[in-house]
């Protein structure tokens, strides 16, 4: 069957097209309209993949790919899809339009503040966790194929690379050699292991190394003996190129570079909390480095096969199941130690069965509604500090690695308002919260467990203090 003409006023299925906007080596983009709407309707984009006589035989089956897995993909971190061709008369996707330009347009102004440079990344971190929650890894995380929403929200671009868990992986089944955009391409994926999800998180690190220090950390290099390097070589720590690069930021950066999986962080949503709590960030040794790993060790990686075989992927649904975010909110004034006894004790349950799991204990310093609130309590010590510091003391016992721990008083006049916007904001995964005695201000005002229970987006448990009963 003959296709229609690509040209400005043709119309496919009750798509007028507009213009030409981009014309990529896979696919070009037209700005298009339903025929039969004249106006009120959303901005829509037909992606239409290039399969003239001399193409290259990928084009076609990711393009494939990616009327597979966007029709499965909503939330404002995706473009909204609208409809899809066959590729017996015309094969094409049509998806919302996004206005504004890509983060490609940002590259004239690298290097970017260190702290413009963490909100970008917290953003696309808290995209990408919400894509490997849909199943999918996308594989292709690049400047080019990130925008912002008006709205604030990363969109990610292009899935003709992607993996979904649950559908046939095409691309690996036709093709035997990695594809990616070079410079962003993880050491697994040049293995040909393309079901990873922490493939994503060392191509973060790639982009956040770049738009902080202006210098891509494994070079321009497109051939695939170059890319290979990075199998056994790290790249020179951003301390190294600049003298004023924070130590909280270089931790985050090398912690997503680094060459085996198993060391990188297990989630997105980790990295969007680190990236959202500079303070917080617990420093290692990565965080001093100036120099590139010693000879030794970069020679155990090259040769050592069997360490390249160790390589291996958890899959999106048990990353996320084992690293998750758990809040605890913990009350520190006097009368709660049964239930701060009984709250240590569920979270101790936890922790013991998800090691990749991070702890954030909450606490609410609330404020009163008119009267002026004070930051010394009566003894003359700040209150913020003694609670940050009360909080530590209850996650002693735990015997946490520093990493996987963090405090944080909240200040709020609705205490469990403030749990909740907590929660959402660092995509929180279960929260731990604590029941108290009945009294008749709980019985008018509503207790905090009630509401955090009933309004949380994520799994809540509400604890109480074991029940002695007398004889």
């Amino acid at each position: 069957m003959v296709k229609p003409s690509l040209q400005e006023g043709a119309t496919i299925d009750g798509f007028r097209i507009e213009e030409r906007i981009h014309q990529g080596g896979m696919a070009t983009l037209w700005r298009v309209t339903p025929a039969n709407v004249s106006s009120g309707v959303l901005p829509l984009v037909m992606k239409v993949p290039r399969i003239a006589e001399g193409e290259d035989p990928a084009a076609v089956v990711s393009f494939e790919m990616e009327q597979m897995i966007m029709p499965r993909l909503s939330g404002p971190h995706v473009p909204k899809f609208v409809a899809a061709g066959d590729f017996a008369v015309q094969p094409y996707i049509v998806m919302e339009h996004i206005a504004g330009p890509t983060l490609l347009q940002r590259l004239p102004d690298l290097p970017l503040p260190y702290d413009e440079v963490a909100a970008l990344g917290a953003k696309i971190a808290v995209a990408l966790d919400d894509l490997h929650r849909q199943h999918v890894i996308h594989l292709d995380v690049k400047p080019s194929n990130i925008m912002f929403r008006p709205s604030g929200e990363a969109v990610l671009l292009d899935y003709g690379l992607s993996h979904h868990d649950r559908l046939p992986d095409l691309m690996r089944e036709e093709f035997r050699v990695p594809f990616g955009t070079a410079p962003y391409m993880s050491p697994e994926q040049l293995l040909g292991i393309r079901s990873d999800p922490r493939s994503d998180f060392f191509a973060l690190g790639v982009l956040l190394y770049f738009f902080s220090t202006g210098v891509r950390p494994f070079g321009e290099s497109e051939r695939l003996g170059g890319m290979r390097r990075r199998l056994w070589r790290d790249p020179q720590p951003p301390r190294r190129l600049r003298a004023d690069y924070p130590p909280w930021l270089q931790e985050i950066v090398l912690h997503c570079l680094e060459i085996e999986p198993a060391w990188r962080y297990p989630t997105a949503a980790q990295i969007a909390f680190d990236l959202s709590h500079p303070d917080q960030v617990k420093l290692t040794q990565r965080s001093e480095r100036l120099k590139r790993d010693a000879c030794t060790t970069v020679l155990r990686r090259r040769f050592n096969k069997d360490l390249r075989r160790s390589i291996a992927a958890p899959g999106v649904a048990t990353s996320i199941a084992v690293a998750p975010i758990i809040a605890v909110a913990v009350d520190v004034v006097e009368g709660a130690d049964e239930v701060n006894e009984a709250l240590r004790n569920a979270a101790a349950g936890i922790l013991s069965t998800r090691p990749s799991a991070r702890l954030a204990c909450l606490n609410v310093l609330k404020h009163g509604r008119i009267t002026l609130d004070q930051t010394l309590d009566e003894a003359g010590h700040n209150k913020q500090i003694d609670r940050l510091v009360a909080l530590k003391h209850w996650a002693e016992p735990l015997k946490l690695e520093n990493e996987r721990l963090t405090a944080h008083v909240l200040e709020a006049v609705d205490p469990a308002a403030a749990i909740l916007e907590f929660a959402k904001a660092n995509r929180v995964d279960h929260i731990l919260v604590g029941a108290r005695q009945q009294s008749l201000l709980r019985e008018l005002l509503g207790s905090v467990s009630s509401k955090v229970v009933a309004e949380a987006q994520c799994t809540v448990t509400v604890v109480r203090p074991a029940r002695v009963d007398m004889a």
